[in-house]
């Protein structure tokens, strides 16, 4: 049977219809949060197989295969590519409804040519086709990037990285696509995780600090942040459960570190002075060197204890919290904005029901000087679907001012995750023409394409300070 997606899929009004095809479709992308190799970015990596290139490491695949059934050994174990293919090509009819089915189904369109709908009975051919241009001139990392028009991207990278594959990119003058790190410092603010000492000597190493006080992991970090800067990096990344930003105690901070550094476990009053301090110290670094800094919130990691003993973490075993505590995100804003060294900032929840909270905490934080300063992210991970998405972009209408939105990332380990910014864009014309079909906006097309390419496009390149 042939593929459900037609140029107007999902664009279901008139209106909607004329804001992408006239003035969404043709807009580059800017994915500023992925988490690509750069290693094989710069080495132009060529993949064996669309096993390869879907299955590796895409853990949303991984939890939809185990939830129909399919034993570990066709989903991370030592099955073939080309079985594991087999195996999710055999779950697909079941995944209607899914965004994974929407999702692979533009993959398949837009890398390959594909039509058909992945199935049992169309997975050899569907095989041969992917792997065909794969294994061509037009499959490799760098083709499916720039046959993306992808303009810049940022991956994710610790700060004891040496960002080796970002030079040697960065003086690569054959390939257009800027590729920037992005300064992710969560093993050293997670002072609770058994990890922690071990890479307290790594940081340290990389920054050429003796780490044995909070104060050393400043200065080491401070080293570092230099050092990402001079890479290109403009932008952090955190990620966070339910945290309580608003314990402001240095003793029970470096307590925290004491503990980890003996083999104990810090107490949760310990914990939250040391990670408020450190990012009330990381939030002004950034501001100072002009980097937006992203807080990704509300994630319940590795449930499955089981499962991570064999696999470790990003299997498909995190889940949703209950919930974000808005006072202490407030308190780390306001902290940091008293003293103006608040950053410009992106605000991700993984609880959809925490939307309208984290809008309106984001809007008692603009300065009157940079547009959508403290910005409310684009639908996370559970939530990058149809009505994840419709919700997402409504609530930040309604509580906040969707034109200034700095829009959609991949969030992909995945060369073959970019149909998501067009799945993205689609959505978004849908819901603005949605508003002039219904009479709730103006059928102004030159109000409104300015509108949808800002979204697109112009806003986060001016928001990070790129321009593509």
């Amino acid at each position: 049977m042939k593929t459900f997606i037609t140029d107007d899929f999902l664009l279901n009004s008139e209106p909607a219809r004329r804001l992408y095809h006239e003035y969404a479709e043709g807009m580059p992308i800017f994915d500023y949060h992925c988490h690509l190799n750069p290693q094989e970015i710069y080495e132009d990596k060529q993949f064996s197989d669309i096993g390869e290139a879907w299955l590796a490491g895409d853990h949303y695949k991984w939890r939809v295969m185990r939830t129909c059934g399919v034993p570990e050994e066709y989903v991370t174990g030592k099955a073939s590519f080309q079985e594991k293919f087999q195996r999710f090509a055999a779950v697909m009819p079941a995944l209607v409804g899914n965004p994974i089915y929407h999702w692979s189904h533009l993959e398949l369109l837009r890398f390959f040519g594909i039509e058909e709908l992945l199935d049992t009975a169309s997975a050899p051919a569907i095989w041969d086709k992917a792997n065909s241009v794969l294994q061509s001139p037009q499959g490799t990392a760098r083709a499916l990037i720039t046959s993306s028009k992808v303009r810049a991207l940022c991956t994710t990278d610790d700060p004891a990285d040496d960002l080796q594959y970002h030079k040697l990119l960065a003086e690569d003058k054959d390939f257009a696509t800027q590729v920037l790190p992005t300064f992710r410092p969560d093993k050293i603010l997670h002072v609770e995780n058994d990890e922690y000492p071990v890479y307290l000597q790594k940081l340290g190493a990389a920054a050429g600090v003796y780490i044995r006080t909070l104060d050393d992991v400043k200065t080491a970090l401070k080293q570092r942040l230099d050092y990402f800067a001079s890479c290109g990096c403009r932008l952090s990344d955190h990620s966070f459960g339910s945290p309580d930003f608003t314990v402001w105690d240095e003793e029970a901070a470096q307590e925290a570190m004491n503990k980890a550094l003996n083999g104990e476990k810090p107490l949760d009053y310990e914990v939250a002075a040391y990670q408020s301090l450190l990012m009330d110290f990381l939030g002004g670094e950034y501001a100072a060197r002009g980097f937006t800094m992203q807080l990704h919130l509300g994630a319940l990691r590795n449930l499955n204890t089981l499962r991570f003993r064999g696999l470790g973490p990003d299997v498909g075993c995190d889940s949703i919290g209950d919930g974000i505590p808005a006072a202490s995100l407030a308190a780390l804003l306001d902290r940091l904005a008293v003293r103006d060294a608040l950053p410009k900032s992106i605000l991700y929840t993984l609880n959809a029901s925490d939307n309208e909270k984290l809008i309106a905490a984001a809007g008692c934080f603009h300065d009157g000087a940079t547009a959508g300063k403290v910005q409310f992210g684009s639908a996370w991970w559970f939530n990058d679907h149809l009505d994840g998405m419709e919700k997402q972009l409504r609530d930040l209408a309604n509580i906040g001012v969707l034109s200034r939105f700095v829009g959609m990332l991949t969030d992909s380990r995945s060369f073959l995750s970019y149909p998501r910014h067009e799945y993205f864009r689609r959505i978004l014309c849908r819901v603005i023409g949605g508003w002039v079909a219904d009479g709730q906006a103006p059928a102004d097309y030159e109000l409104l394409a300015a509108m949808v390419q800002d979204i697109c496009f112009h806003n986060v390149a001016n928001f990070i300070g790129i321009q593509g």
